[in-house]
């Protein structure tokens, strides 16, 4: 872990280096442009193929999509428990699902038309969930169960197999749950090129969403244009920005419960408590001792991890909006004021006692967020992504008059004669 302090040579240079933009690597970008290709020639067959490369299962095309006899299965086979912790993340986050949506309005302009926005759900999306590492239970209600809330029709599931060829029980569970209406074992770049262009099996979805590795956000990124897409989410961050009302033990934690996620993933604070910063070190060197996911986790803050003594609480969070994490842990004194500082985070987790897991798993709104620094662009994921919009206009003879001088003005302007004509004569009939 890269430990810092505002008085060492190397501390601006490293701080300079925190802002990051999300360049996609041309070796990435021509592994995956191969992946899409392939899918597109050979659909699900390249599937198969893939399948057996990436993931070791012997899938056949008819094995792609995840049978109702398997989806039985799942739901004999998971606990009491784990049904129950899946209906209390749902519940909270369909609630708060229907309070982030758009809804339909109208008004009138100052020429008298009718003017508004209609908002229907998309009809068709996949939701992509990585299986890799962990089975990532929760991201499956994170991001169809949004779907589900907004009110999407069609919901494909796409999550790579186990060697075996199956899916976990208590993930596939979860979609189902979340209203899935079909599950596919397609992971990686291929999984994502095929909900994109669609295969035999497959029928093309209108929009993706769903977090994954370099290859997956690389392919997301190659499908705009023949799909939307929700963002860009790549490897698990958290930054805390703390004073010294920080909780060394708690916050330490976190740090711990984000890089366990995979090597890749990136942790940080920022603190100018000195005595926050030497306590923090000695936690995690006492928590990570107890660890079971230690060699990950390891891996993660020797690549990633960075703890940094920054002059002031204004510098924090000055390096925070630089940054832009995935997940923010603010403690201060004053959390409201800071808090009101805080421009480009995709969470923000406000005081000693607010968990990130508890955000993972049930608080409510999604943990599929921007990283890599796209949070300056990116929100994370809403139930309104679930939504396409559409602007309305109605106007009579009257708003037409009211609105005649000046667009048969900007006709001329603009050399287009049409335009004003097809006023003109509504006007004046």
């Amino acid at each position: 872990m890269k430990i810092l302090t505002y008085e060492d040579r190397a501390y601006p240079a490293f701080v300079k280096k925190l802002y990051r933009r999300a360049i996609p690597s041309d070796a990435v970008s021509d592994v995956v442009s191969g992946i899409v290709s392939e899918v597109a020639k050979k659909g699900d067959k390249a599937l198969v193929e893939f399948a057996w490369k990436f993931d070791g299962a012997k899938l056949t095309t008819k094995s792609l999509r995840v049978s109702d006899s398997e989806l039985e299965h799942a739901r004999k086979s998971v606990s009491r428990e784990t049904k129950a912790a899946i209906k209390a993340s749902l519940k909270n986050i369909h609630a708060f699902a229907k309070k982030s949506m758009r809804k339909n309005w109208s008004a009138r302009n100052l020429q008298g038309v009718e003017v508004g926005e209609r908002f229907v759900p998309f009809d068709r999306v996949g939701v992509y969930v990585p299986g890799g590492k962990a089975p990532l239970v929760s991201t499956s209600l994170m991001t169809a169960g949004f779907a589900q809330a907004a009110g999407v029709p069609e919901i494909v599931g796409a999550t790579p197999p186990g060697p075996d060829g199956s899916i976990n029980v208590d993930l596939l569970y979860a979609l189902d749950t979340a209203g899935a209406t079909e599950i596919y074992k397609a992971g990686g770049a291929h999984g994502i090129a095929a909900l994109s262009l669609g295969t035999q099996s497959i029928a093309p979805v209108d929009k993706v969403f769903g977090p994954g590795n370099s290859y997956v956000v690389e392919a997301k990124r190659q499908m705009v244009g023949a799909v939307s897409i929700d963002l860009l989410p790549g490897p698990s961050e958290v930054l805390i920005a703390a004073d010294a009302t920080g909780n060394a033990r708690f916050l330490a934690s976190d740090l711990l419960a984000q890089a366990e996620h995979g090597p890749d993933s990136v942790v940080g604070v920022v603190t100018h408590s000195k005595k926050l910063f030497k306590d923090i070190q000695k936690e995690l060197e006492i928590q990570l001792a107890e660890t079971p996911r230690r060699e990950i986790a390891t891996k993660a803050l020797k690549k990633s991890g960075f703890l940094l003594l920054t002059k002031s609480m204004k510098e924090s969070v000055a390096i925070v909006n630089d940054w832009a994490p995935e997940h923010l842990i603010l403690v201060a004194k004053d959390e409201d004021k800071w808090l009101g500082e805080v421009r480009t985070a995709g969470a923000i987790y406000v005081g000693n006692y607010s968990a990130v897991a508890v955000g993972d798993f049930l608080a409510g709104p999604s943990h599929t967020l921007p990283t890599e620094g796209s949070g300056r662009s990116f929100s994370g994921l809403r139930a309104d992504q679930f939504q396409r919009r559409a602007s309305v206009v109605r106007m009579d003879q009257a708003a037409v008059r009211k609105s005649q001088k000046v667009v048969e003005h900007f006709a001329k302007m603009e050399g287009l004669h049409a335009h004003g004509k097809s006023v003109t004569l509504r006007a004046e009939s």
